[in-house]
């Protein structure tokens, strides 16, 4: 994580929304729009339906928002409500940098922000490169109830933010509440869930492959295949031919 002082030096208190809404449309390219319409799902009845596209990379979107990480909350509003996709990314990625320059009273504020702001959010990727660094971040030291209240809402996009957050809590070798809420998303009719179980479960597997090994034994039966995939990936070829078969030799502990 770069210090307060590095993030400091390459944002510039002069430029403003307009500029940083220029800079984005300077980076536009319409070739990559199209293929980013494809890839996100936009079309009618498609988890991303509508979502609208400019074309600019994830690096370009990164290295802008280290520009702008002096924007007023109601700035990041404002692009949070925009319909173009890299708006929202290049939103959501200030506000994580500036969770991290925050102290805890601010670093109150942004997680109370957050969450409402996600109605906007409509695709994985938004929920991917903000949860885990705000909402998982912050629920380190502290109550972890709201996640298992998202994992059971009616809107896909907390029910993956509920997930896709337990990545900080990996990070520091805690992987109950991973466990947990993979186990209230089992039944998960999408496949935008499946993966983000299995994404987070082979995480697990970093820490402790027989803890991973164990949750696949004891929920293979309800365990989505494409989350299966995903979480015995790093597994040796082997291991991953054996679980997908369910075959596993001896209780894992």
């Amino acid at each position: 994580m770069k210090s307060k002082r590095a993030l400091h030096k390459t944002a510039d208190t002069s430029l403003t929304l307009t500029d940083l809404k220029r800079e984005l449309t300077r980076a536009s390219d319409a070739d990559r729009a199209l293929n980013l319409r494809w890839f996100f799902k936009t079309g009618k009845g498609e988890y991303g339906e509508g979502d609208q596209f400019c074309g600019i990379t994830v690096p370009v979107q990164r290295k802008i928002a280290r520009r702008y990480t002096h924007l007023r909350r109601s700035d990041i509003r404002k692009l949070l409500r925009s319909p173009v996709h890299e708006h929202r990314f290049t939103a959501l990625r200030i506000l994580v940098l500036q969770y991290e320059q925050a102290d805890a009273a601010a670093r109150n504020e942004i997680f109370d922000f957050y969450l409402p702001t996600q109605g906007a959010s409509i695709n994985w990727d938004l929920v991917d490169t903000s949860a885990p660094y705000i909402i998982g971040v912050h629920l380190l030291s502290r109550s972890r109830r709201i996640l298992y209240r998202l994992a059971k809402s009616s809107a896909l996009w907390e029910r993956r933010i509920a997930m896709v957050s337990t990545m900080a809590f990996i990070a520091q070798g805690e992987l109950q509440d991973t466990f947990a809420i993979a186990r209230i998303l089992l039944g998960d009719k999408q496949d935008l869930i499946h993966k983000a179980i299995g994404w987070m479960l082979r995480e697990t597997g970093k820490r402790s492959r027989p803890a991973l090994l164990e949750f696949i034994r004891v929920n293979y039966s309800r365990l989505p295949r494409t989350a299966l995939r995903y979480a015995i990936e790093r597994l040796p070829e082997s291991q991953r031919k054996r679980a997908l078969r369910g075959e596993f030799a001896e209780r894992c502990g």
